[in-house]
């Protein structure tokens, strides 16, 4: 068993584009639930919105790549907006049911054959981040140590990709020590209460539906930018899942939680594929007992056995869930 493998091949997921992408979509998400406490089990759609609104504007209105990206964040604005002025009003579970169906509903519209012409259906959209890699000013060759080595091209997406987690954390930090981020705890606590003083409870969700899905929507052009590519079989319900996943790895309300659990989820989940992978060769303890096909499975159901111990002995998660948005 080649240990020094296994701990390289996690480090990479933990550092690398996998873990970038999530940090980025736990954030969003823990503008949402953590703070706002707003249920939103359809978060991929925020990440699709991104990703298919810079990609259709960049072929089919040939936008510059700066504008095709920032019109992947006003179409999770927009899809915000949309979710969120017919649902928040009533009962949280109405958001629930909401967003898991627009998440659906968004996937089998790009898929479809009847608009392929736009969205490219089950093939995606191809090549419009090109002008992202031209303009890459790192030299070609290798960069790491030992066996931990990424090319110029996967070191340019993982820099801008860590400046945005960067900027992320500092926006919600900044904003959730403000007084705009009290109302939403308050609200978070007791929305009946929060009412009682005044507060436009409904307008504050929808800010933070909003926010959090612009910043969602950025894991999800993080993903097409690293691939020059939106593939559509990328944005299904289960991604929200391993969302909820990593955040309560992480700590929810927590300002550093979604980073840090994103870094764990994504460590664990590569390490577990690399440790299975080389416990199944010919000649290994379970080279006869595991198929190549049980691998997925397999690992899944290893990480959920991971996830319900620590809920079991450590339910607040690795930082500690908290209620004062601290710097932890």
């Amino acid at each position: 068993m080649d240990w020094v493998q296994i701990l390289v091949d996690g480090s990479r997921a933990a550092i690398g584009v996998p873990a970038i992408a999530y940090a980025l979509a736990v954030i969003g998400l823990n503008v949402h639930f953590g703070y706002t406490g707003l249920f939103n089990i359809g978060h991929v759609a925020f990440l699709a919105a991104g990703a298919y609104g810079a990609g259709i504007t960049a072929t089919e209105f040939d936008f510059p790549f700066p504008l095709a990206i920032l019109a992947g964040t006003v179409a999770a604005a927009g899809l915000g907006l949309l979710l969120g002025i017919p649902t928040l009003r009533l009962r949280a579970e109405y958001l629930a049911v909401v967003t898991i169906s627009a998440g659906e509903i968004l996937r089998l519209v790009v898929r479809s054959s009847s608009f392929e012409s736009v969205t490219g259906g089950p093939q995606g959209i191809g090549r419009w981040a090109t002008p992202f890699y031209d303009a890459n000013p790192i030299p070609e060759g290798g960069y790491g140590i030992g066996r931990l080595e990424f090319s110029e091209r996967q070191l340019w997406v993982m820099l801008v990709g860590w400046i945005l987690v960067a900027l992320a954390v500092l926006v919600t930090f900044l904003l959730i020590r403000s007084p705009w981020g009290r109302a939403l705890r308050s609200i978070r606590e007791d929305e009946d209460a929060a009412r009682s003083l005044g507060k436009n409870v409904f307008a504050f969700k929808l800010q933070s539906l909003v926010l959090g899905g612009v910043i969602g929507s950025l894991a999800g052009l993080v993903l097409a930018v690293d691939a020059n590519f939106t593939d559509p079989t990328l944005y299904q319900t289960v991604f929200t899942f391993f969302m909820y996943t990593a955040l309560i790895l992480g700590g929810t309300a927590r300002i550093l939680g979604p980073v840090i659990g994103a870094m764990a989820f994504w460590f664990t989940m590569q390490a577990l594929d690399s440790f299975l992978r080389q416990a199944i060769t010919p000649g290994a303890f379970a080279g006869d007992v595991i198929d190549q096909t049980d691998l997925g499975p397999l690992r899944l159901a290893l990480v959920g056995l991971a996830l319900v111990l620590l809920v079991v002995f450590r339910p607040q998660g690795i930082l500690g869930g908290g209620s004062d948005g601290g710097m932890r």
